[in-house]
């Protein structure tokens, strides 16, 4: 096929109305920025020192390349072939369009507790512009008599041994008391007030994330030139420092010494899955939305080797950084590694600027790490906000489309009043439902399913000829093993293992009420329940007997296929309204009933050329 839409002219192979990416490095940038998020700094490193150190790589890398690697090019191939969002691309089988609207509900709810994070790292940028950071000593309004800082023990010297184990650290308190104010909630069931603090830097953060996608992809893909490059800066000048900082090998022989007796049980395993799930973002439709504005010619094989492994590489440099900086903590407060490793927010509002605090120059290294997860945050949020706004724009084009800068808006400004209750005092208690469950098993079963219905409803070699036709190649067998068998198999496991060992949901000792678990667990429910309700609304939609039905709404649409007419070759050349072929005549009569024997012919001949193809194929 010529590779015109590569390098030069690049509008000529696009969507007029739809938009595209201006340059070549848009997407891939994208991708990077969007995959590389904060769970790469605070969850990570934690995961691989927990199960087994530098063992753990080896789970890591081989679940990389099972569950992966594969499902990742799927999404990528997928998007860019139909050139649609999440929702509309089900024109590939619409009894499945649940599964769209399953993507669109789990990525809400993230984009919601998101900002939030993002929000609480703007708080700490702010605070970090001083000379004196505010959670360096006790002594403040908010510090309680348990408060102990670590330079008077230093500073006194004292033989006797003071009992560390039930002081707090000064940043912990700032932390819970003074940005949280979780001492003015009882628990998940009395929010307490709003902190309007808080409240103003969720408000900035929502603003910073809509002037960023206001243009849609012209606009981010200019935006993660900076928000997915910078970071990698910032991580470097934190590694170069920790690693130079006295006790910093303690640390570092922590994260990577091998447990190989680990690699024995199957936790490792599972967490090695989930922790490459999560942070290559599959299946929240953010890669197959990004891969839409590509031209159809895009070399997304070459791309989905360069997101997956990097993204693997900055999770264990970020784990450098991270610990080479805890080992020099444990050597300052004279306790060991395991006592002061935390992950999640814990790490990032805690631990690390407890550690700042010891540094000459702190309120520097404070703002280059606050900065750094800022960006990191940020492209993963624009992410979750394109996919929202390009799967209900493609679904709506002619209403929606004219106005998407309006309906962005509309969307961030709802999104925004639903994050309010996690501005309150007791709003980390939200915050912690929503990250345990928005996103946990309700996103397997979207996965498990889009993988089952590409390959086995849509066909395994189907998909590979389309994929033929945009990179004039087929996929190779690693590939076609992976969707066919290790991949599902895989996520299955998950998805079991996930119930089995399912445990409900704290925050520090508190445990959160019945109502609350249920509430969670509703929440992952309803994403997976919308997947048999749009089977039920696509079967409603056809006519005949209960089993036509099915057949019918489980082909692929007429118009499925690529969605520029210079693109459709193979058996996609005639199925587009409009093109001067008899095929639309057969169309038109599928839609408004008429002979049909003509429709009974029309769908033979499909057949003899689709058996041909593959004859000749084979």
């Amino acid at each position: 096929p010529s590779r015109k839409g590569e390098d030069g002219d690049l509008g000529s192979q696009c969507p007029e109305d739809r938009g595209n990416w201006t340059g070549r490095l848009d997407f891939l940038l994208s991708c990077i920025g969007y995959c590389v998020g904060l769970g790469n700094v605070w969850r990570f490193p934690y995961r691989a020192y927990t199960n087994g150190g530098g063992a753990f790589l080896v789970p890591y890398f081989i679940m990389l390349a099972i569950c992966g690697i594969p499902i990742f090019f799927m999404e990528l191939s997928l998007g860019q072939f139909a050139s649609q969002g999440p929702l509309a691309v089900w024109k590939i089988s619409p009894l499945f369009k649940g599964i769209g609207m399953g993507t669109i509900l789990i990525v809400s709810l993230v984009a919601i507790y998101y900002n939030m994070i993002i929000a609480y790292v703007l708080f700490y940028l702010f605070a970090s512009l001083t000379s004196d950071l505010p959670w360096q000593h006790c002594g403040n309004w908010w510090n309680t008599e348990l408060c102990l800082d670590h330079r008077v023990i230093k500073a006194g010297n004292t033989t006797l041994p003071v009992n560390i184990s039930n002081t707090v650290s000064p940043s912990e308190e700032y932390w819970s008391r003074y940005v949280l104010h979780i001492q003015g909630s009882s628990g998940i069931g009395d929010p307490g007030r709003i902190r309007w603090n808080l409240c103003l830097c969720l408000l900035l953060s929502w603003t910073i994330v809509y002037l960023c996608i206001l243009k849609g992809v012209k606009s981010s893909g200019k935006v993660v030139y900076f928000t997915a490059t910078f970071p990698y800066l910032i991580l470097v000048m934190l590694l170069i420092r920790g690693v130079t900082l006295e006790g910093a090998w303690k640390g570092i022989r922590f994260y990577l010494t091998p447990q190989f007796d680990h690699l024995l049980s199957s936790k490792v395993w599972i967490e090695a899955a989930l922790q490459i799930f999560y942070s290559l973002g599959v299946g929240f439709g953010g890669l197959l939305t990004f891969a839409s504005y590509n031209t159809f010619h895009q070399n997304i094989y070459r791309d989905t080797f360069i997101v997956t492994l990097g993204n693997a590489i900055t999770s264990i440099l970020a784990g450098f950084a991270i610990f080479s900086v805890l080992g020099y903590m444990s050597q300052e407060l004279g306790v060991p590694v395991n006592q002061v490793a935390k992950a999640g927010p814990g790490l990032a509002f805690v631990v690390y600027p407890q550690a700042m605090t010891m540094l000459p120059l702190s309120p520097f290294w404070s703002f280059l790490f606050f900065f750094m997860l800022l960006t990191l945050g940020l492209d993963s949020q624009f992410a979750f906000m394109e996919t929202i706004v390009t799967a209900v724009t493609d679904e709506f084009p002619y209403y929606l489309r004219p106005k998407k800068a309006f309906f962005s808006a509309v969307i961030c400004v709802g999104l925004f009043l639903m994050g309010l209750i996690l501005t309150t005092e007791g709003g980390m208690y939200w915050l912690v439902l929503l990250d345990d469950y928005s996103a946990g098993f309700g996103l397997m079963v979207v996965v498990i399913t889009t993988c089952l219905v590409v390959t086995r409803v849509y066909g395994k070699r189907r998909f590979c000829r389309d994929i033929h036709m945009m990179l004039g190649f087929q996929p190779g067998p690693y590939f076609r093993t992976c969707w066919m068998i290790l991949s599902p198999a895989t996520m299955m496991a998950l998805l079991v293992y996930n119930i089995i060992k399912y445990q409900p949901s704290e925050y520090g000792s508190y445990r959160f009420p019945a109502w609350a678990e249920a509430l969670g667990i509703l929440m992952g429910l309803c994403s997976c329940l919308l997947i048999p309700a749009g089977m039920l609304m696509a079967v409603l939609q056809e006519e005949g007997t209960l089993w036509e039905r099915f057949q019918q709404a489980s082909r692929p649409t007429m118009d499925w296929g690529p969605s520029l007419e210079e693109n459709r070759t193979g058996t996609y050349v005639t199925s587009l309204a409009g093109s001067q072929s008899p095929k639309p005549l057969m169309v038109h009569m599928r839609k408004y009933g008429g002979i049909t024997s003509y429709e009974n012919t029309a769908i033979e001949v499909d057949q003899e050329i689709e058996e041909e193809e593959e004859e000749s194929m084979m």
